[in-house]
C-alpha cells in the first residue's frame, strides 16, 4: 500500500484528488478535490456518506435534492487557503449534489460513510473557530470548521492547519489508532496539502508518519509539496515540517467507527513532554494568519 500519494497520483477525471474508501482499503474517510474552470460544473450523490464541500479557492453555488426537496446554498469562497478562512455546505448522504462556479476554482469534498442523515445546512465563515495551537516554533493555526464540538456530524471530523515556515505542527506526534474510552479514538485520517510560494518558487514540506505497533504498520517519511496527500491508517503521525519561507496548508480529513465522534489522542511517550515547554515560550508573532470575519447583525 502507497501511503503518500503525489499529486495527480489520485487523480480521476475532473477530480484532481480521489481518495475512497475502497481506495485507500479501509472503511470510513473520504477527500474529492474540484479543480473547475470558469462555468464549470460537477455532479455527485453522497450515497453512504456525508459531505463537507469547501471553497480552497474560488466561489461556488452547492445544490443538493433528495426526496424531500432541495437546499441551494452560496459559498462566497476565498482567494486561496492562506488569505482567510472559508465558509462551507454540509450535504446528507442518501442525497445527489450539484457544485457550480462562475468563476473557477478549487473545492475539497470531505466526506465519511455514516449512518444518520443529517440536514443540509450552510456554515458560515464567522462560525469557524480558529485556534492556535502550540507555541514557539511548534505554533500553528487550526481553523476547526468541521471539528467535533464545532459543527454537527454524524461520523466526519475535519480541520485546517497552517504551519508558518519553519516550525513544526502534528507534534508532539500522536495517534488515534484504537479504541480507548475517554483517552483515544479509532479514526483513519487523511492529510492534504499546499504551500505558499515565495516569488514564483514553489513550497514544500516534509511528513512523518511512524508504527505504532497496531494496524498496518504505517511507515512514512515523505516530501510532500502542492495537492500531494497522505494516507494515515494508523501510526505516530507527526512531524509536519514547513521549509523556511513557505507557510504550509494541509487539510484534515477524520472518520472511524467509534459510536462517539470526538478526537481523542495519545502523545508519544519519547515527545510528549514537549507539550509542557509551551506556556513558557510566546505563540509564534505570525500567527494567527488571519481569523472568521465578525458575525453580521
Amino acid at each position: 500500500m502507497t501511503y503518500h500519494l503525489p499529486a495527480g497520483k489520485a487523480a480521476d477525471g475532473v477530480l484532481a484528488v480521489d481518495v475512497t474508501p475502497e481506495k485507500a482499503g479501509w472503511g470510513w474517510s473520504s477527500l474529492r478535490v474540484l479543480d473547475l474552470p470558469p462555468g464549470g460544473t460537477h455532479t455527485f450523490d453522497s450515497a453512504d456518506s456525508e459531505w463537507i464541500v469547501l471553497p480552497l479557492s474560488g466561489a461556488c453555488t452547492v445544490a443538493t435534492a433528495d426526496d424531500s426537496g432541495r437546499e441551494a446554498f452560496e459559498l462566497h469562497g476565498r482567494a486561496d487557503v492562506f488569505s482567510g478562512v472559508s465558509d462551507f455546505a454540509y450535504v446528507p448522504r442518501d442525497a445527489r449534489t450539484t457544485v457550480t462556479t462562475a468563476d473557477g476554482g478549487r473545492f475539497a469534498l470531505t466526506g465519511a460513510r455514516c449512518t444518520r442523515r443529517l440536514p443540509a445546512r450552510y456554515g458560515p465563515a464567522s462560525s469557524v473557530p480558529v485556534e492556535l495551537r502550540g507555541s514557539g516554533n511548534c505554533s500553528r493555526q487550526v481553523n476547526n470548521f468541521g471539528a467535533a464540538g464545532a459543527f454537527e456530524c454524524d461520523k466526519l471530523i475535519a480541520v485546517e492547519v497552517i504551519t508558518p515556515g519553519g516550525n513544526w505542527s502534528s507534534f508532539p506526534p500522536h495517534k488515534h489508532d484504537e479504541h480507548r474510552p475517554g483517552e483515544e479514538s479509532a479514526l483513519e485520517e487523511i492529510y492534504y496539502f499546499e504551500f505558499a510560494a515565495h516569488e514564483g518558487t514553489p513550497g514544500l514540506g516534509y511528513q512523518r508518519v511512524s508504527p505504532s505497533g497496531r494496524g498496518r504498520g504505517t511507515d512514512v517519511l515523505a516530501e510532500v509539496r502542492d495537492g500531494d496527500v497522505v494516507l494515515i491508517p494508523d501510526g505516530w503521525h507527526g512531524p509536519s515540517m514547513a521549509v523556511p519561507g513557505h507557510h504550509m496548508y494541509y487539510l484534515n480529513v477524520m472518520a472511524g467507527p467509534e459510536p462517539e465522534r470526538a478526537w481523542l489522542i495519545c502523545d508519544h511517550p519519547d515527545h510528549a513532554w514537549v507539550r509542557d515547554t509551551w506556556p513558557d515560550q510566546p505563540v509564534d508573532p505570525r500567527l494567527p494568519l488571519y481569523t472568521a470575519p465578525e458575525r453580521s447583525a
